[in-house]
């Protein structure tokens, strides 16, 4: 059986409530205001700043005696790393790193399951981090999920992934080109709706830009319906447009924003271990073929699981989503059964299950239902403090999603147009990749936009595409590679001279 090392007494801080919680991820990580400008190098601008770092100041990485400990350790791995001077203040250093973090306890194992003696607390949580120059512009960000087979404690861990990352980043930029002027962003009213996977990101992005823009998190579909009906500038999607429905492919431009991953999520307390998936369980669990936690196929993934004989209870979307375009897509992919049932879609008639609004209410409805499972974008699973699975990739190894995993399904990916511009990288091929990941797009009109929002509105896919693709890792997003970032950037700078 494999057993994640618990950690030391008195480092778990205490346990924040849900609402806080919620909250804090996204409010603590909120950039200084950054300059805004419609330019074509935001990363090598990133590669030229980090390339000049020689002294760091570590800022605290939360509240709570674990935040401490992970402050700590950070500052001892970096000192040992003998590539960046740690000076205390911001004032005397080069770059800042700040963070949040979040360890929670999932459950309880025996050391000796076949006595009644001494018990083990198995602990999940993360660290999310922003690298910020001295006037407060973010140079890098990122976030770490615990190591699935670990030895060190999860607070070590967790730091030593970080200043690896750091590390990495800082060598990558060292050969880059030089930074450029920034250009200031016209401040016009925008009005954007749709995708609840993206929404924390977007959110974030709204505040740490210039734009004036206000984001409802409707769902995918009602945000394209919306466009459609000219109720809104903007729409986000993370499925992409056909030429039929209400709003055709050819009469719009798909901005590829970023990379997630769609997570299956499951409320076992006393499991205390993450649960491995199979392609085949996961469709034979939402097709109400596979009903009881204990079945066989679920065993046989998963040897030494203490599996309860419980009643699955399967929770779903409920409305027009994004997310559930992504899960069923995934499953018509893996499973022939599925597909011939189900099939894919922003909406699909259900074999089983419960409805939730939005990945938020799918995360609480799973979170208050023993026993159940699910399906959301990964910081969804991670705001909630949910358990969250392995599934097995094209390589046959069981993966489970971060951002190294997520940006690995991309790695093949080539920026292509037109009847191809779904970009499609689920169920990729390749050593290390997470199965169930996606693009996600914010959608413009290609007709019809006045000369001032059709300015706002690139000057904003700009930010996002070179600036705000700096901040998206710290919420548990993957930035786009870099041949689709620049593709992108070229699609958009046409669109934006179209007349």
């Amino acid at each position: 059986m494999h057993l994640e090392r618990t950690e030391p007494a008195g480092v778990v801080g205490q346990r924040k409530s849900k609402t806080r919680r919620s909250g804090i991820l996204r409010a603590a990580l909120i950039a200084v205001l950054m300059a805004a400008g419609f330019q074509f190098c935001g990363e090598a601008q990133t590669h030229a700043r980090l390339a000049g770092i020689r002294t760091i100041n570590v800022a605290q990485m939360g509240s709570g005696s674990s935040a401490d400990a992970l402050r700590l350790r950070i500052i001892d791995r970096l000192k040992k790393s003998g590539r960046l001077k740690v000076v205390e203040g911001a004032s005397g250093a080069d770059v800042t790193l700040r963070g949040e973090s979040n360890i929670w306890a999932t459950g309880t194992i025996k050391l000796n399951p076949h006595s009644g003696g001494a018990t083990q607390t198995i602990y999940q949580g993360y660290l999310s981090v922003e690298l910020a120059g001295n006037t407060g512009q973010t140079l890098w960000s990122y976030m770490v999920t615990p190591s699935r087979f670990r030895t060190a404690s999860i607070t070590d861990d967790l730091a030593d992934q970080m200043v690896a990352r750091l590390l990495e980043a800082i060598a990558s930029g060292a050969a880059a080109g030089n930074a450029s002027e920034e250009a200031s962003t016209p401040h016009v009213a925008l009005h954007a709706a749709g995708s609840t996977l993206a929404a924390p990101l977007y959110r974030k992005w709204i505040e740490a830009s210039e734009a004036e823009v206000t984001y409802d998190a409707v769902g995918s579909e009602a945000g394209i319906e919306a466009l459609a009906a000219g109720k809104v500038d903007l729409a986000a999607s993370d499925f992409p447009l056909a030429d039929e429905g209400p709003l055709p492919a050819k009469n719009t431009i798909q901005i590829a924003t970023v990379l997630g991953g769609v997570v299956p999520i499951y409320n076992l307390p006393s499991l205390g271990r993450t649960l491995n998936f199979t392609p085949q369980v996961l469709a034979g669990i939402f097709l109400g073929t596979i009903r009881r936690w204990n079945d066989p196929r679920i065993a046989e993934a998963n040897h030494g699981a203490r599996l309860p004989d419980a009643e699955i209870a399967v929770v779903h979307r409920n409305d027009g989503s994004g997310t559930t375009f992504v899960w069923t897509s995934y499953l018509s992919l893996v499973s022939p059964e599925w597909k011939s049932a189900a099939g894919f879609g922003a909406r699909v008639k259900w074999p089983v299950g419960t409805g939730a609004p939005g990945n938020d209410g799918l995360a609480d409805l799973v979170n208050k239902t023993p026993n159940s499972i699910g399906y959301v974008e990964l910081i969804y699973a991670i705001q909630h403090e949910l358990n969250y699975g392995a599934v097995k990739n094209a390589a046959g190894e069981f993966i489970k999603a971060d951002l190294a995993s997520i940006t690995a399904a991309a790695a093949g990916a080539k920026a292509r147009r037109g009847e191809d511009a779904g970009f499609g990288i689920l169920n990729q091929p390749g050593k290390g990749v997470y199965p169930i990941s996606t693009f996600t797009w914010l959608v413009a009109p290609v007709e019809g936009v006045s000369a001032e929002k059709r300015a706002a509105i690139a000057d904003l896919l700009n930010w996002a595409l070179t600036n705000g693709q700096k901040q998206c890792a710290s919420l548990g997003y993957a930035p786009l590679p870099r041949e689709i970032a620049s593709s992108e950037l070229d699609a958009l700078k046409a669109w934006a001279e179209k007349k």
